[in-house]
């Protein structure tokens, strides 16, 4: 097999699911039982489907099978039906569907048809609204905010700084600080959502502002291939992350490099030239506090890095460590062979 895929954005499943729903719902209503003739039937048994694979994290998750038998031209027939109602019990009268060339084929009425293409509808409408919702709040964000304008790069005396990421709660957020812990630069998420952009404030101590930013989910692509790259992004503004930062003149050399362990590192250039390195560590970034906790120090966490700047204005450099700290992506086109070129060229 060539590749396989998987982890496709949510957005674009769903619209996936809707439009396979709405199809088997016409399909189910209006094509399956063309020519087909209507009869009384009577529920003779209900069983457990044994085929049926229970979800184990779902209490009493069972499958059922429903017996008929109804008569045609004076002979009955026994078969199962194609699918089960909550409301059927046994004893119960139904209308079923009958091929009139071979009596013994039989389907539900379309009623359940209707039902599978209702949802096939909800759910499209509800990815046209996402869609549509979405693209409304980037553009409210930049008629209130405008166009993101970053900081020219400006040399100073180099540093050492910390990228952090919140742990154990679903509006983590990051911070860039210094080696006496003070906070730089930070983004803090001021919404949380599970269908839209997160809001985000992103804030530069340094220079007392704060940008209102929408940050989306994460979306993975992954093809389990050697021909195909993964990709791991997400969206700034509206904006593919690694689309961003290329249009705002980055670079990211990507390679494994051996430091106590075998970790990633980084050089990050603007316009060709380099603002800043920086290498993946575990959640313990400042160095003392890596002699604490030596066997978890030699373990990199995907959103703690190391980084080693002149640069006096973080607004761009934060942005381009949140690339890679919220997407788990490797090289700044999101994928997984940049690292690997970079390491083996290196």
């Amino acid at each position: 097999m060539l590749g396989s895929f998987k982890g496709i954005p949510l957005k674009i499943f769903a619209a996936v699911l809707g439009l396979i729903a709405l199809g088997a719902g016409i399909y189910v209503s209006f094509f399956q039982t063309a020519g087909f003739e209507t009869t009384t039937a009577v529920i003779t048994s209900i069983e457990e489907d044994p085929n049926y694979i229970p979800d184990p994290n779902t209490a009493n998750d069972k499958q059922y099978i429903a017996t008929i038998r109804y008569t045609v031209d004076g002979k009955n027939y026994t078969q199962t039906l194609d699918s089960y109602a909550p409301d059927y019990e046994v004893g119960k009268e139904i209308e079923v569907k009958y091929d009139p060339k071979n009596p013994g084929t039989v389907h539900s009425t379309p009623v359940f048809g209707y039902i599978i293409m209702a949802a096939g509808c909800v759910v499209l409408l509800i990815v046209v609204v996402w869609t549509v919702k979405d693209k409304k709040s980037v553009k409210e964000l930049k008629e209130t905010r405008g166009e993101t304008v970053y900081l020219p790069s400006e040399k100073g005396e180099q540093r050492t700084l910390y990228f952090k990421t919140d742990l154990g709660t679903p509006k983590y957020g990051h911070q860039i600080e210094d080696k006496n812990r003070k906070v730089l630069y930070e983004a803090k998420m001021t919404k949380f959502t599970m269908t839209s952009p997160y809001g985000f404030d992103f804030i530069d101590h340094e220079h007392n502002t704060v940008t209102p930013h929408l940050v989306g989910h994460e979306e993975e692509t992954d093809w389990n291939s050697l021909l195909l790259d993964n990709h791991y992004t997400f969206k700034l503004d509206g904006e593919d992350i690694w689309k961003h930062l290329k249009r705002n003149g980055i670079t990211v050399e990507s390679k494994l490099a051996l430091n106590n362990t075998v970790t990633s590192a980084y050089r990050i250039l603007r316009d060709g030239r380099e603002i800043a390195a920086m290498e993946a560590t575990s959640k313990y970034v400042h160095e003392e506090d890596e002699a604490e906790h030596k066997v978890a120090s030699k373990i990199p966490v995907r959103g703690f890095y190391r980084i080693s700047t002149a640069e006096k204005n973080l607004d761009l450099l934060f942005t381009v460590i949140l690339a890679f700290a919220r997407s788990g992506a490797a090289d700044d086109r999101g994928g997984r062979m940049g690292m690997l070129k970079g390491t083996l060229k290196g």
